[in-house]
């Protein structure tokens, strides 16, 4: 972000941009109800100002007086806003050019645009929300399944927060109590021993785990997985996308190698956001296009959670989808094969999948036989038995994660060093550091360059 100082009055399209019943313009800063009045003219005769937390009616009019739009327009004021300082929003007709118009408007009259994420910044810097919230602004606009919404909505609630900060506070006592035994050391006080010391420990690596487990169990809920239809030519890999989909999306042609570059798509399965990649056939390249769809093949494959080894079972399949499986192993791949409505090949691919330990399906894209257990498949390679989560589940993002990640290693190799009679002031140390770890959770230890890197993933507007 340019500036972190939140002194300047700023602006932007709080909506998406496309055509919409009702847009909004956001305007945050302590000019911000000036400038709304200044372009504002109320239905009201008795008009004397926007009032605080009331929709005032009226009509937006540019400088050669032409009416932009009719509105309502809302003044809160600060701190009680969503940045933290004077807000007004005016709720406008949601067309492109209508919003636009508007903030042009505001813009020339001196209020700068707001960089992404600059007005959830605002209210992180002026203490409305901490960081774990402000992350979970974005999440929730993200959000891909009800799963993703309610694990948002839990961290937008402050959860994650109270949590991580009474983690802290246990660690900051411990800190103060070693540090009162370096200060007093002849006072007539318990002394902490290292049995009590690795048990308070302890009890704070349980909740981090639990966080960590979360993640683990819960990610894919939130942030959706990713699955990758690779096979060979004419397997029938866009029948199957087209299949999952339930509508026509990917050309399907009796011509081998019809996809030459690769199609994404989403799907809810179940409830857990699933994004559906048709690659180009698995052969060796003819000519330069085909030569770059199989090298972006190989990056999805490295990104993906689950790779799709989409056979033939009419024929016999070529040794280099057995390398190919070999090289990525059986938790990676699950083997379909399509075209079941034909007749079996004696030595089928399938074949040697299960006398390799792999997983795979029968099925019939152009029939729909088989396509239940395929979704079941999917379902039990990706989440397990891992339901979805509950109602107030915390999941970290990746941010947070690795930074869980530190503090548990921080905590197992500060309970191994505690039987080798460290220097209490030692200990002192190593507990600071875990509570800053904890502290760049929250954001109540950050940098600016760090807060950039979060808040500049915003959408602008937000």
């Amino acid at each position: 972000m340019e500036n972190f100082e939140n002194r300047d009055t700023i602006a932007a399209i709080a909506t998406p941009l496309g055509e919409g019943g009702v847009g909004i313009v956001r305007i945050s800063g302590p000019e911000s109800r000036d400038i709304g009045e200044r372009i504002f003219s109320s239905a009201k005769e008795a008009f004397s100002g926007l009032k605080p937390y009331v929709l005032h009616h009226g009509w937006i009019f540019d400088n050669s007086n032409r009416i932009l739009d009719e509105v309502l327009m809302s003044y809160m004021p600060g701190p009680a806003s969503y940045t933290g300082e004077d807000v007004v929003e005016i709720n406008c007709h949601g067309g492109p050019a209508v919003l636009q118009s508007i903030l042009q408007l505001v813009l020339a009259l001196g209020v700068r645009a707001a960089n992404a994420g600059e007005f959830t910044l605002r209210g992180f810097l002026n203490n409305r929300l901490d960081l774990t919230q402000a992350e979970s602004v974005a999440e929730m606009i993200s959000a891909q399944s009800e799963s993703g919404i309610n694990i948002a909505g839990s961290k937008l609630q402050g959860d994650l927060q109270v949590l991580v900060q009474r983690l802290r506070e246990r660690l900051e006592r411990l800190r103060s109590e070693l540090t009162a035994e370096l200060d007093f050391p002849e006072d007539e006080t318990d002394t902490l021993g290292n049995e009590d010391l690795g048990a308070r420990l302890e009890e704070v690596k349980k909740e981090v785990l639990l966080l960590l487990e979360n993640y683990d169990k819960y990610s894919c809920w939130r942030d959706g997985a990713l699955a990758v239809l690779t096979g060979r030519v004419n397997a029938g890999k866009s029948s199957l996308l087209n299949a999952l989909l339930g509508h026509s999306r990917a050309i399907v042609t009796s011509i081998p190698g019809t996809t030459r570059d690769y199609l994404e798509e989403k799907i809810n399965l179940g409830g857990l956001p699933l994004r559906l990649i048709d690659t180009a056939g698995w052969r060796e390249a003819r000519d330069a296009i085909e030569k770059v769809g199989l090298e972006k093949l190989q990056e999805l494959i490295q990104d993906s959670q689950l790779v799709c080894l989409v056979f033939d079972l009419s024929i016999d399949e070529p040794g280099e989808l057995k390398d190919l499986a070999l090289k990525l192993g059986s938790d990676k791949v699950l083997g379909v094969g399509n075209k079941a409505d034909l007749a079996f090949a004696p030595e089928h691919f399938g074949r040697w999948l299960s006398d390799h330990g792999f997983e795979w399906v029968a099925l019939s894209a152009k029939s729909g036989k088989g396509m239940d257990d395929l979704h079941r498949a999917l379902g039990q390679r990706l989440v397990g038995n891992s339901s979805e989560p509950a109602q107030g589940e915390l999941v970290p993002n990746i941010r947070q994660r690795d930074l869980l990640l530190k503090t548990r290693q921080e905590l197992d190799s500060l309970q191994a060093e505690l039987g080798e009679d460290l220097p209490f002031d030692i200990l002192e140390m190593r507990l600071q550091q875990i509570c800053n770890l904890l502290g760049e959770i929250t954001g109540d230890i950050s940098s600016d360059d760090i807060l950039e890197r979060i808040f500049s993933r915003f959408c602008i507007g937000k």
